[in-house]
């Protein structure tokens, strides 16, 4: 019998309507969709794509074992994910195996942050797997915010909210353009430090970009207890003079 597809495919940041034609062919065709979510949630990727789906297609529910905040040690987090990520591709094989392909949706771009990686690497030695690209969350809050990231020669950085905060001054010390994700919790110490390096009056602040309740606003209004995951912060580039 012949095994089955693995396909890992980018919805986009939150709007429907930006999932490529690609992506939305593979959809309706593959008779398994799994995707992750938390606990008693259908997550944001499935309900992107949920109006393009058939009745008849196999739903496959990874449900994350820890959301939100990780707990504090002696809580073995990475150790906890790990398998969680081992016993979802167990799963996908087993549908692999018995013939069936199968599409695993990631918000944004399977390959930028996504999630689909951890899938790929447990089991792109074994089946075949194919990745179809969608928008990353970088440049939809580019778009929404109407900047241009980089101009000619410039340079971007792109970086995690979670790094230290002794890290993240460093590398922002000197960045032509840069985008700051997985803000959340971590949003005080970001923007601390966009202060402390005088980038707070350039630094530009979106949540959920492109999806429904999308929000602009100053960085010095942001609340930190009210910033979500998908938040993120860019730095665009200096315009070009000969713009």
């Amino acid at each position: 019998m012949a095994v089955g597809r693995l396909i890992g495919i980018g919805v986009g940041p939150g709007d429907p309507e930006l999932l490529t034609l690609k992506a939305l062919r593979l959809l309706r065709a593959a008779p398994v969709v799994a995707y992750y979510a938390g606990p008693k949630k259908r997550g944001n990727a499935f309900t992107t794509v949920q109006d393009y789906l058939r009745e008849e297609q196999i739903l496959l529910p990874l449900i994350y074992p820890v959301t939100g905040r990780i707990p504090a040690p002696p809580f073995d987090y990475e150790g906890v994910m790990s398998r969680f990520y081992d016993a979802s591709a167990e799963r996908i094989a087993a549908h692999l195996a018995a013939g069936r392909d199968v599409v695993t949706l990631c918000e944004g771009d399977p390959f930028f942050y996504g999630s689909f990686m951890y899938l790929h690497d447990r089991l792109s030695g074994r089946f075949r797997a194919d990745v179809v690209p969608g928008v990353c969350s970088v440049v939809a809050s580019a778009a929404a915010l109407g900047v241009p990231l980089v101009y000619r020669d410039q340079s971007m950085l792109v970086l995690a909210g979670t790094l230290p905060e002794d890290e993240l001054a460093r590398r922002l010390a000197d960045v032509d353009a840069a985008a700051i994700m997985k803000l959340g919790s971590n949003f005080a110490k970001v923007r601390r430090v966009l202060s402390q390096l005088g980038l707070d009056t350039r630094a530009l602040y979106v949540e959920r970009a492109t999806m429904t309740d999308e929000r602009i606003r100053p960085l010095a209004d942001v609340d930190p207890a009210t910033v979500p995951y998908f938040a993120m912060v860019l730095l665009p580039g200096a315009r070009w003079q000969g713009a």
